[in-house]
């Protein structure tokens, strides 16, 4: 099913929000590397949104996106107090790691082996 225009409006204005919370509660650096939302989708009943994080260099990214939900009340208050007049509620908040950073690293490997079978 295709997103349709208000769920494509609110997951940009959720991104963009989320972006400078992240910054602001010294989110996007947790464990030694980088975390970024790369994607958010909104459910057409626009009551869930799913906020894909990427992590770049994190020693352990599943112990970072734990610290992320132990602070989700403190987030979703900020998130509410900056979007409160552009939505009537706030979404629930849900937050998944997105390994296509993972996959992307594996694939170059594995073209630079088939590329130069001679060097492993």
């Amino acid at each position: 099913m295709e997103e349709g225009k208000r769920q494509k409006q609110i997951a940009g204005l959720l991104n963009e929000e989320m972006n400078l919370i992240f910054q602001r509660l010294s989110l996007s650096m947790i464990g030694g590397g980088m975390v970024s939302i790369s994607g958010v989708k909104v459910t057409p009943d626009l009551l869930e949104a799913r906020f894909y994080l990427s992590f770049f260099q994190v020693q352990d990214p599943e112990a970072a996106l734990g610290k992320i939900e132990e602070r989700h009340h403190e987030i979703k208050k900020e998130l509410s107090a900056r979007v409160r007049h552009q939505l009537r509620s706030i979404p629930v908040l849900k937050f998944f790691r997105d390994d296509t950073l993972d996959h992307v690293f594996k694939m170059e490997e594995l073209f630079k082996k088939i590329k130069d079978p001679g060097t492993e």
